[in-house]
């Protein structure tokens, strides 16, 4: 071989190598990455389920669009025919095959079919794969164990079984449309079929044809009015979610007679493929629609003359199984519902028995805390603190509620000038260490009192962060390669930094050239492939985004918005709520989202170093995950199999309790008659944040219920009826041990007022001194913050706590400076807690409050800046707490006109200039 010919040959042999590589690269990366996870199992089975999906349908799709194709070609044998342009005002018709022998060669019409075939069954083929794990559900389904009334089927059926029935209805659908098209295209390339003319000219053979065609549409029709009967539990179209009376007596005998009627509609035109004409279509068409119209028509007068006068009569039996159905889908069938007279009396006395409900109120709220955390534990800029967890530690014997943040890098905070190659993916690798605090401490300066920070962590309560690296987290996805010849920067030390290598398990070797090669064509990055840092050991991590890396591993899990990070025996990982759901549950109300049916059945557990993956079975009797598990049996873990220090952080999910109590806001009423009237419609209750109205969100607590006799850790939220602001119940989930996921509502007296957060904040704002003390603060260069106002349940009485952070104007280290409670008809407003409660309930006023730390903070710079003294024309701030103190003195004493003199004195000495309008 010529060398010239050797070259092109081995530039054609590398051009398909690399070619297929970059087709397959994807299917080898994570052939790798599931491997090196340990789901090899789960990489298989998901996989050869899209092979196989791919390759049959393909099969099928091909074989009826090439032999349509092919009838296409024999039936118009006699219609070769090509339009050709001779002159611009001149056409003429030529006969093709004569054409094709004039030029030499003779046109391939069935590999052109066969080509064409081949790639339109790619369509049908590539979208039939993607629904994987519909064929998975269908094939492996589990039984629910619950029967469903109307067609007496198990609800695994509709839940399972249905889906995939309606994905075979639009695969066939599909199908027809396809091999239609393929031999419209036939037809009228060979001249058989001739849009031109008008009515456009069919011959008897591509009739036929399509007649048959025609046929199995109405098959598919009929198959689609079959299956619209179990659709009938799965709408709602009045008060019922679900089958109604008009559906019983109307369309189930109807569907099952356009399914009749589709059949011999289908007959009628399979017989016209010998017949010709378009006569008998035009009557199948009519036979079919005809009498769904008609139905259609009559559906209104049966509501209005028979529903309609005696609606909840004769709707009660569907209204009972649509309230049944939808408590058992939200699993609200199990909460358990306790009244709540709210006749107690709290004394101090009550307040010391509870003393581990009232040391955990929570007094940080999570969306000031993030900015507090940020101005004073990030470091430096590379570093972020991306939201606010809540959890519960054992520290220093006690049950302690606590907030924390993992310290994640931020790559894209680099400096322009360092967002180099080397810097992104091998260098700047993870975040370091967390910072956590209790949620009911802070300091004389009103900021959070730390459990852990800095870096390396710290901790003064014995808690301990032996690895405090995140490989894994909340952040950005962005692969990073570890063990390579550069040190990976570790944390700051002073003015210097502390460089590291990668000493754990995660990561997927990447050494060698091939390895090399198939992850530069993956990332679409030659620096991959040229780079001298990668060394033998090298591996590459992948995937970090932590609710990323689930989905990819479990596509067919949903996963909550809100991971949280634990403390591990001495090592961080992450904890993800995942959920099953469903959209074909029978009778089950659907939400905003589309689902009526879900479960919190899975904990994934993701090591924030390793980025290990395990995934625990939180909900073993699901039958949604018994399915799963059925098609991956070594993927799930019981919850035994969880570590004990681990399972002491499992907590109910807020997401998952917030659909819960968005459908008990209505389907607490289980009364047919209260249902169908709406009498207790629940709502949301209100509160004010940052001068906007917004929903009041679920808050985590450490409290002892009513009747228990130990504290422990819930999720909670006040309900409101409808449109107004007072509370009628509250509802809550248990997170410890044996009562973790135990529901339960307490149903307020509805012969008494219990006051609501938003009238309880109205009632904050309308207090004379808070209000004026409020109004100072927001004059003098700050901003104030009322944080979640937390409804405490203590014993038989109800106690409002609400936190007052103060923010510079223009500043982000917000301050908790004073803490709000209301009891019965009182609110007073303290320095701390302890000092609140104790002029709440032993009737004495609160210390007089000061101009708070953060004001005193802003203006500092301006009263030690060199210049005038302070008689010399600047605010001496000292002074004016001293008037401001007389002030509020003057108010408790009822001296209206000290009150006003010293409030003036404020003002004069507050309008004086800084030092910073000096020279």
């Amino acid at each position: 071989m010529r060398p010239r010919n050797l070259l092109i040959a081995v530039a054609a042999i590398v051009i398909v190598a690399l070619l297929l590589l970059s087709f397959l690269d994807q299917l080898l990366v994570d052939y790798l990455w599931y491997g090196r996870l340990g789901f090899g199992g789960v990489f298989s089975t998901t996989v050869g389920a899209e092979i196989a999906i791919f390759l049959i349908v393909w099969l099928v799709a091909f074989a009826a669009i090439f032999v349509s194709g092919l009838i296409a070609i024999g039936s118009s044998r006699n219609h070769e025919r090509l339009r050709v342009v001779r002159r611009p005002d001149e056409m003429v018709e030529v006969n093709l095959p004569e054409l094709i022998r004039a030029l030499g060669e003779r046109v391939p019409w069935r590999v052109i079919v066969a080509g064409g075939a081949a790639v339109l069954a790619l369509f049908a083929a590539q979208g039939e794969a993607s629904s994987w794990d519909v064929y998975l559900k269908g094939l492996y389904g589990v039984p629910f164990g619950i029967v469903e009334k109307a067609f007496g089927n198990d609800i695994g059926f509709y839940v399972f079984t249905v889906p995939l029935l309606e994905e075979m209805r639009d695969l066939f659908l599909m199908l027809i449309v396809l091999a239609a098209g393929m031999a419209i295209a036939v037809y009228w390339a060979r001249g058989a079929l001739d849009f031109k003319e008008s009515p456009p000219r069919v011959s008897p053979g591509a009739a036929g044809h399509l007649s048959v065609l025609l046929g199995l549409f109405f098959i598919q029709r009929a198959m689609s009015y079959w299956l619209g009967r179990f659709d009938l539990l799965l709408h709602t179209d009045g008060v019922v979610f679900g089958l109604r009376y008009v559906d019983r007596i109307l369309w189930q005998p109807g569907l099952w007679l356009l399914v009749l009627l589709a059949l011999v509609a289908a007959a009628m035109c399979i017989y016209n493929a010998r017949e010709g004409g378009l006569r008998i279509p035009v009557a199948a068409f009519v036979i079919v629609f005809a009498p769904a119209l008609i139905m259609n028509f009559i559906q209104p007068v049966i509501e209005r003359l028979w529903v309609k006068p005696d609606e909840l009569r004769v709707e009660k039996p569907y209204l009972e199984r649509n309230i049944e159905a939808t408590r058992h889908a939200y699993k609200l069938d199990t909460v358990d519902v306790k009244p709540f007279a709210g006749q107690g009396t709290l004394t101090p006395a009550a307040l010391e028995q509870d003393e581990a409900t009232v040391k955990n109120i929570r007094l940080w709220d999570p969306r000031p805390l993030i900015d507090t955390y940020r101005q004073l534990q990030e470091i430096r800029t590379y570093y972020d603190f991306r939201d606010v967890d809540i959890d519960r530690y054992w520290i220093e014997g006690k049950y302690t509620e606590v907030m924390l943040s993992p310290r994640e890098m931020n790559i894209d905070a680099l400096p322009d000038t360092a967002q180099t190659w080397v810097n992104q993916h091998l260098k700047f690798t993870h975040g370091a260490g967390l910072a956590m605090s209790p949620v009911n401490k802070k300091d004389t300066e009103g900021l959070p009192v730390f459990y852990i920070k800095d870096i390396p962590p710290r901790s003064d309560v014995g808690l301990k962060v032996d690895q405090p690296a995140l490989y894994f987290g909340e952040a950005r996805d962005n692969y990073a390669v570890v063990d390579s010849a550069t040190p990976e920067f570790d944390y700051p030390k002073g003015a210097d930094n502390v460089f590291s290598y990668y000493a754990g398990s995660g990561g997927v070797p990447v050494s060698g050239f091939l390895r090399r090669l198939l992850f530069s064509i993956f990332f679409r990055d030659i620096n991959l492939l040229v780079t001298e840092n990668i060394v033998d050991k090298s591996k590459i991590m992948i995937r970090r985004n932590i609710k990323e890396r689930i989905q990819y591993i479990a596509p067919f899990l949903d996963i909550d918005r809100d991971p949280y990070a634990v403390i591990l025996n001495g090592r961080m990982v992450w904890i993800l709520d995942c959920y099953t759901t469903s959209d074909h549950y029978p009778y089950s109300q659907r939400n905003t989202s589309g689902i009526n049916y879900i479960r919190n059945s899975i904990k994934a557990v993701v090591d924030a170093y390793t980025g290990d993956t395990d995934f625990y079975m939180s909900d073993p009797d699901d039958p949604v995950i018994k399915t799963w598990q059925r098609v991956f049996p070594a993927m799930f873990k019981p919850m035994s199999a969880m570590p004990s220090d681990l399972r002491a952080h499992i907590r109910y999910p807020e997401d998952f309790f917030l659909i819960q109590a968005d459908t008990f806001r209505t389907y607490h009423m289980t009364d047919p008659q209260v249902f169908y009237n709406r009498e207790d419609l629940w709502g949301f209750p209100r509160e004010n944040y940052a001068g906007e109205t917004v929903p009041m969100t679920p808050y985590y607590v450490i409290m002892r219920l009513p009747g228990e006799t130990q504290a422990e850790y819930m999720l909670m939220l006040p309900m409101t009826p409808s449109g107004r602001d007072n509370m009628i119940a509250w509802m809550a989930a248990r997170c410890d041990g044996a009562d973790y996921g135990h529901l339960f509502e307490y149903s307020f007296s509805k012969d008494r007022l219990f006051y609501g957060p938003y009238q309880i904040q109205a009632r904050i704002n309308q207090n004379p001194e808070i209000s004026r003390q409020l109004s100072l603060w927001n004059q003098m260069g700050s901003k104030v913050l009322l944080g979640n106002l937390l409804v405490i349940p203590i014993q038989d009485s109800l106690l409002y706590v609400e936190p007052l952070f103060i923010r510079a104007e223009n500043g982000q280290l917000p301050e908790l400076q004073r803490v709000v409670a209301s009891y019965s008809d009182r609110v007073v407003m303290g320095d701390t807690l302890d000092l609140t409660m104790t002029a709440l309930f032993e009737n004495q006023a609160p210390p007089a409050p000061t101009i708070a730390k953060a004001i005193a903070t802003e203006l500092a710079p301006q009263s030690t800046a060199q210049g005038p003294s302070p008689g010399a024309g600047k605010a001496d701030m000292t002074s004016a707490a001293q008037h401001y103190n007389r002030a509020m003195d003057a108010i408790r004493a009822g001296d209206w006109t000290a009150f006003g003199a010293e409030m003036k004195a404020l003002g004069d000495e507050l309008s004086k200039p800084s030092d910073s309008s000096h020279p």
